[in-house]
């Protein structure tokens, strides 16, 4: 028999007595483990966590919500043991970890479409184009009224609201709308916690905001998602599954990440609980309004994070263009 099919065929064994073993030892697990990171991902993180405290009772996770920079800067301080991303690492944050030793495995774990929304009244913002986009928020062409975007708008003022400059969230949109070089303005509503973002923009007919797909699905009976224009097929496009899996919500579709420390992975509680978190996600994802990766991304986070593959996948700070790159990148 083939060398390449026996050795397939052991590891599936393996994997498959590793997952009963796991079953049966969470209850004797005991110990802490610190989560912080992205508040697109929390939600994630927050319901495999809750799943897993029910079968490890002894086994406290405590998930923060600093935002993806302030994650990483936490996990570079070895604070914490996982860091949730909504983009991947750095160039910037790689030095850090270089500096203080911090070895790290990097795991996408689901599809996010970051959603533009605006106030339920709002009837006359149908779609919008990047390049409107950049009209409302880039700082050297900052549109002070509707009607600066489009002919036709109502002269009146744009409320702006957007998630803080630690949200892996931002970087992404800063990153889509103003490339490496431009910049947004800074006469916004800013906030880390995306619940601030939806009472604000639900409260002024004006007002226009954006966060991940899965707070606008907790929260469309208050908010209006406005399609954006595919910048290849010139239509516009809503931020559904379907149109998030596929790639055709461009440009905003993007993965989502969870980064481990590796001398954390040792621990035998961390090592099951990110065994367990790679199980459940594909059930949990959809549940709390993401985008479930392809079934052989998860098998490859899976024997990554058994090899303990070191590093990130993604350099030079090209990784928040990577939706199309992900499954070429990751297989």
């Amino acid at each position: 028999m083939n060398r390449g099919i026996i050795g397939s065929i052991v590891c599936a064994a393996v994997a498959s007595f590793a997952g009963h073993a796991i079953a049966q030892d969470l209850s004797q697990l005991r110990g802490n483990i610190r989560v912080d990171g992205s508040s697109t991902v929390f939600p994630i993180t927050e319901a495999v966590a809750e799943q897993f405290s029910k079968e490890s009772p002894n086994v406290r996770v405590t998930v923060g919500v600093s935002g993806t920079g302030g994650g990483f800067k936490r996990f570079a301080a070895k604070e914490i043991d996982i860091s949730d991303a909504s983009r991947p690492i750095k160039s910037s944050e790689m030095k850090l970890m270089t500096e203080n030793k911090v070895d790290f495995i990097e795991l996408p774990i689901a599809y996010d479409g970051l959603t533009v929304v605006v106030n339920p009244e709002n009837d006359w913002a149908d779609s919008l184009t990047v390049d409107e986009l950049k009209k409302i928020f880039l700082a050297d062409s900052a549109a002070k009224n509707w009607s600066d975007v489009r002919d036709g708008w109502p002269e009146r003022p744009i409320m702006i609201f957007s998630p803080g400059t630690d949200s892996g969230t931002f970087d992404y949109f800063k990153e889509v709308i103003a490339g490496k070089k431009g910049s947004i303005r800074s006469d916004m509503s800013v906030s880390e916690d995306d619940n601030v973002l939806v009472n604000g923009v639900s409260g002024q007919k004006d007002a226009i905001g954006f966060f991940g797909c899965a707070y606008y699905m907790e929260n469309k009976d208050k908010l209006r998602a406005v399609p954006i224009v595919n910048p290849v097929t010139k239509k516009p496009v809503m931020a559904t599954t379907e149109n998030i899996e596929s790639g055709t919500y461009a440009p905003f579709s993007r993965p989502l990440f969870i980064y481990i420390n590796a001398r954390s992975a040792r621990k035998p509680e961390v090592r099951q609980f990110v065994e367990y978190y790679l199980r459940e996600c594909p059930k949990l994802v959809g549940d709390v309004g993401y985008v479930k990766l392809p079934d052989s991304m998860y098998e490859r986070s899976k024997t990554n994070f058994a090899s303990r593959k070191m590093g990130t996948q993604f350099h030079d700070d090209q990784g928040e263009k990577i939706h199309g790159a992900l499954t070429k990148v990751y297989q």
